[in-house]
């Protein structure tokens, strides 16, 4: 796994600890924390996707903002995901950007609180719009 920038070592600590595959990646100015086998809850056409989070200058002051998915995530019963139609490409790879924000409070919310909130959008999807079966 590539380690092209470092996180803050709470960061490192908390994604060692989960099952992930995860690595820092330099794609021209951007920096990007990329989560391999990220797991998807069911009723998408995947089960894990890699999630890539931009992590800009300045983080952990700075906020985390949206996700992006490779590959792109679509619901099984067709209904579109709404703010999930645009591509994002990282390193020759064509993410989907999930157009998602939050107010961050640096010293409150960190990569953990980020993925918290990534694993809710997930869910959410069909909270707001219960899957279609049949």
């Amino acid at each position: 796994m590539r380690r092209e920038f470092s996180l803050p070592e709470e960061d490192i600590e908390f994604l060692n600890s989960s099952e992930w595959e995860w690595e820092t990646i330099v794609d021209g100015n951007n920096r990007w924390l990329l989560i391999n086998n990220f797991p998807v809850p069911n009723g998408y056409n995947q089960t894990k996707v890699t999630a890539a989070i931009q992590i800009l200058s300045g983080y952990p002051t700075s906020q985390l903002d949206m996700v992006y998915f490779y590959p792109a995530l679509h619901r099984k019963d067709n209904i579109s995901i709404g703010q999930a139609n645009v591509s994002q490409n990282i390193c020759g790879v064509i993410y989907q950007r999930w157009s998602r924000h939050y107010q961050w409070k640096p010293g409150l919310h960190s990569l953990t609180t980020h993925i918290l909130v990534i694993e809710e959008w997930l869910q959410r999807e069909f909270d707001k719009n219960p899957l279609r079966v049949g």
